[in-house]
């Protein structure tokens, strides 16, 4: 009974239910950087290499469920769809535990170490893979709560269609680049952490 009637209530407000979600997380977000929010463990910066590692493969199985969720919506397979924009969900889940986890473990940040032209593309991908991150949160909440609360029929009358082409465009562009900054940093060139 509970959660029919918090269905109803995210499905007559999708727009609030967006604003609170997004703004749990980017608290959590915003509060783990300024170390705030005490509740990581200590970690190694082989953890912190770990921890990207696992970053990567997750930000690149989410991209890859994306791309064929947006593919299974154009031929028209709803539930396939549904089922790839949970998934591609749930592992941005993964990622910010793993995310917010290496942040807050102050395992130390790392810095590429490069000049010229790469360097250069590097900050740019970065800040462009940071931004999209920060502004596809409520655009992907907000298609996620539509596409939770309305029958497939009654989504068509919604906005989802078009916040979700949206949603799913940033959020794959930022997973792409931050898969790219990754390789840049990690496998490319070298890395250090400032004193």
């Amino acid at each position: 009974m509970a959660t029919a009637d918090a269905r109803q209530r995210a499905r007559e407000s999708p727009v609030k239910v967006t604003a609170v979600l997004s703004a749990v997380g980017y608290v959590l977000v915003l509060g783990t950087f300024a170390g705030v929010i005490p509740i990581y463990p200590d970690i190694s910066i082989g953890t912190v290499n770990l921890l990207s590692d696992a970053i990567a493969v997750v930000n690149s199985v989410a991209t890859v469920s994306l791309v064929l969720g947006w593919y299974w919506i154009r031929k028209g397979d709803v539930k396939k769809h549904r089922a790839a924009m949970l998934t591609s969900f749930g592992l941005i889940i993964v990622f910010l535990v793993l995310y917010l986890t290496k942040v807050g473990g102050a395992g130390g940040e790392k810095h590429i170490l490069v000049d010229g032209f790469p360097y250069y593309a590097y900050l740019i991908m970065l800040a462009v893979h940071i931004v999209l991150s920060v502004v596809s949160v409520p655009v992907v909440l907000f298609a996620l709560v539509l596409g939770l609360t309305h029958t497939p029929a009654e989504l068509k009358q919604t906005a989802h269609p078009k916040v979700g082409r949206i949603a799913a465009s940033a959020w794959i562009v930022s997973l792409v680049l931050g898969v790219v900054t990754y390789v840049m940093l990690n496998h490319i060139y070298h890395w250090e952490i400032p004193a």
